[in-house]
């Protein structure tokens, strides 16, 4: 199989990966309630956080950032850069649109860090830096992950990573989608902060 027709393989292996819903999974295995039915209804770290249990939610931001990661990997060691990029795509879409869940997932924040781990991890550290200064100076998590989003791609920009700019400016984008509700109440003031329960 030639590079080019890998592609598509690398995809559907992202996509795989990418729609675990690993917060649903561990919260099930904790016997908390649906994290569907609570919050925002994610089944991302942020909402199993509303569980009260932070070590649920820290080991479904790992394994969610870990997914994008093990993804591209995977991805770039048998076909390269472009494979990588085509797999983390697909792990992104598995985690915001899961076959199992009826496409109904989370919102992709961990997941985009894995991803971006594991193509030029220095924009990772750039992204959870800018989501930290947010999230201490407003301690709105959506909100930390949007800010971070937006200048992610023109980080890459910047320093010339052209291809990898235009992923994450489509990753944002898809980003920002998930996060529709969350903007709305972000503007109308009824967004909650890290920390409340919804």
């Amino acid at each position: 199989m030639g590079l080019e027709a890998f592609l598509p393989v690398a995809f559907v292996i992202g996509y795989l990966l990418g729609s675990i819903p690993f917060g649903l999974v561990l919260t099930k295995l904790a016997g908390t309630q649906d994290i569907r039915s609570i919050g925002s209804g994610s089944i991302g770290a942020t909402n199993v956080l509303r569980t009260g249990r932070k070590s649920l939610a820290a080991g479904t931001l790992l394994l969610d950032a870990l997914k994008g990661t093990v993804a591209v990997v995977i991805a770039g060691t048998i076909a390269g850069p472009n494979a990588a990029m085509v797999a983390g795509l697909g792990a992104f879409l598995g985690h915001l649109f899961p076959v199992w869940l009826k496409f109904k997932g989370g919102k992709g924040v961990a997941v985009y860090i894995g991803i971006l781990l594991g193509l030029f991890w220095p924009g990772a550290v750039v992204f959870c830096l800018l989501w930290l200064a947010t999230a201490f100076t407003t301690r709105y998590s959506s909100l930390s992950a949007l800010v971070a989003a937006f200048i992610t791609p023109i980080f890459l920009w910047w320093f010339g990573h052209l291809a990898l700019a235009s992923l994450f400016a489509a990753l944002t984008l898809l980003l920002f989608y998930a996060h529709r509700e969350n903007i709305k109440r972000l503007q109308s003031g009824k967004e909650s902060r890290i920390g409340e329960k919804a």
